[in-house]
């Protein structure tokens, strides 16, 4: 009788913790996908330099802004309808968002290309304040209309449950991107080149080699979206056979749906556009402010270290963060709809908490060695790149914990909240941003200090606005204090090791590497002596199993 009613409850626990399984598969992929991203964004940084890697950051920020109001926002929506009718078990009014929000991806996939591809010398010009960029965004306008399909199937495919599409599909992406991104890149930088010594100019070759850059892009998408297409293929049978069991008696109107999408995409587009057009403003501030200080010369260059080089490596532990924040959301607003409490506030407990054990020694890492890893991976401006890890690593924890937490409450569907959030926080960091520029005269260090705050508002307000929807108080001393003691006893080894080893060999790639493996096993064995994590937390993570049989071989657990 007990075997009976012990069956139960462990397959609603195993179906529980469904969510932070699904979510270390799309943090696995993250990784994987931002680690390449930063490892061909090396040599081709080496190869074009960090003018040219200045004007492709800027082209892409201008990228990113269209595909957010047209379509980025697609696979959010459409995860979070489907699986709110998926917890009710109406496939076939799942099914029927799906058709609807490819209709959609259609209609405003293909206005944003078009407004990409022909307002591009318009946007270089007048708000980058670079018409080099121009290529580049003319390169990046299909892949708009691209991604608003593929945005569509990977939502279709988180609102059933499954992150594996998506994650296999992004890591086939990122490979195509790397590698016709790299030969692009050199090719058409060497063209460049060639028409600025016949021309007696200096603009060809940077922006060529930005555009080369940003071919990739469009091809890793392409792919992705084969993939993608290719699966759902495969699935339908079993979709159908789902559809035949419904006995879903209302089905929705499409016109109804429509109307629910966009009602939903519309505060996502508003808060994601608010969110990431801080780089954009940021990016046309500091131009305007160069240019105005007569220091043109040094614009698109401290930009490219600053984007090429800063921005790219803190990007790579928030990528956890929005992976937890993408598989979270159906698994919340399911659970939500459903009238679990409980179980909400124990999913949002476990995603803050994963997110912040990676931020927090992501953070000190970057903080300590920050300026030997500048120095391993690059060859140009190094000391720059360097300096501004130091200064701004404390983002990394800011910009993960802002990430998960605008998750939780668009899951909570309180959808208008992060838009009001970061709109407050947007006013605060442009405010701040202009007093260190003009004022202060701090440079690029004021934008990574403006962008720091930007993040710590943002978390800031969203946790008070979390508080107040749920009564939610999120425990500290697992969460932020025994990760941020162990990252310390890390950071101090890690930098010891650094030191003595460099000293030895006189080789700093030799000492940042070995470094790197030593405070990787430090945190490890201390996040496991601190119990910061139990052995089930521990197996549910990417190759959980192993590092608890080497915990326990260990005697730690």
């Amino acid at each position: 009788m007990s075997a009976q009613n012990q069956k139960p409850k462990k397959k609603k626990n195993q179906k529980s913790n469904n969510f932070v399984v699904q979510g270390t598969i799309l943090a696995a992929a993250g990784i994987l996908v931002r680690i390449i991203g930063m490892v061909y964004r090396i040599p081709m940084q080496n190869k074009i330099g960090s003018a040219a890697m200045g004007i492709y950051s800027s082209a892409y920020y201008i990228y990113n802004i269209i595909l957010l109001l047209s379509s980025y926002s697609l696979p959010l929506a459409v995860s979070k309808m489907v699986s709110a009718r998926v917890a009710l078990g109406q496939h076939k009014n799942a099914y029927r968002i799906f058709k609807s929000s490819l209709i959609f991806s259609l209609i405003s996939g293909g206005i944003a290309c078009l407004v990409a591809f022909f307002g591009a010398d318009f946007f270089a010009a007048r708000i980058l304040s670079e018409p080099g960029a121009a290529y580049a965004i003319k390169v990046l306008a299909p892949t708009i209309f691209v991604m608003a399909f593929l945005g569509t199937l990977r939502g279709y495919f988180q609102g059933l449950g499954t992150m594996i599409p998506t994650a296999v599909s992004q890591i086939f992406e990122q490979v195509v991107n790397a590698i016709f991104s790299i030969v692009a890149a050199y090719v058409l930088f060497d063209m460049g080149a060639a028409i600025d010594a016949e021309r007696g100019t200096d603009i060809y070759a940077n922006a060529y080699g930005a555009a080369g850059g940003t071919v990739g892009t469009a091809l890793g998408a392409l792919t992705a979206l084969l993939f993608c297409i290719f699966v759902f293929r495969m699935y339908k049978r079993v979709l159908n056979k789902q559809m035949r069991r419904d006995n879903t008696v209302m089905l929705e109107s499409y016109g109804n749906i429509a109307r629910v999408l966009i009602a939903t995409i519309i505060p996502v587009i508003i808060s994601g556009t608010v969110y990431n057009i801080s780089n954009l403003i940021d990016n046309s501030i500091y131009g305007f402010y160069m240019n105005s200080s007569g220091q043109s010369a040094h614009y698109m260059a401290n930009w490219g270290v600053y984007s090429g080089q800063y921005y790219l490596l803190i990007n790579v532990p928030v990528a956890i963060a929005n992976a937890l924040s993408s598989s979270m959301l159906p698994s919340l607003t399911r659970t939500v709809t459903e009238g679990k409490r409980g179980e909400a506030l124990r999913k949002i407990n476990v995603t803050i908490r994963f997110s912040m054990i990676v931020a927090i020694p992501s953070a000190v890492g970057l903080t300590v060695l920050g300026g030997p890893i500048v120095e391993m991976l690059f060859t140009q401006d190094t000391q720059l790149g360097g300096d501004l890890l130091f200064l701004g690593s404390l983002a990394v924890v800011f910009f993960s914990l802002s990430t998960v937490s605008n998750g939780i409450l668009q899951g909570l569907n309180k959808m208008k909240v992060p838009v009001r959030n970061a709109m407050i926080s947007l006013i605060i960091h442009v405010g701040l941003l202009i007093a260190l520029l003009y004022g202060l005269k701090t440079g690029i260090y004021g934008v990574v200090i403006a962008n720091m705050l930007f993040g710590f508002s943002m978390c800031v307000l969203n946790g008070i606005s979390i508080s107040n929807c749920l009564g939610y108080r999120q425990e500290v001393k697992k969460t932020f204090v025994l990760p941020f003691l162990a990252s310390a006893v890390m950071g101090a080894v890690s930098y010891l090791v650094y030191y003595l080893l460099n000293l030895l060999t006189r080789r700093n790639s030799i000492a940042c590497l070995a470094a790197v493996v030593v405070a990787v096993l430090v945190y490890f064995v201390l996040l496991i002596v601190f119990r910061c994590v139990d052995e089930s937390e521990l197996r549910s993570l990417p190759m959980g199993g192993k590092m608890t049989a080497a915990a326990k071989k260990l005697h730690l657990m």
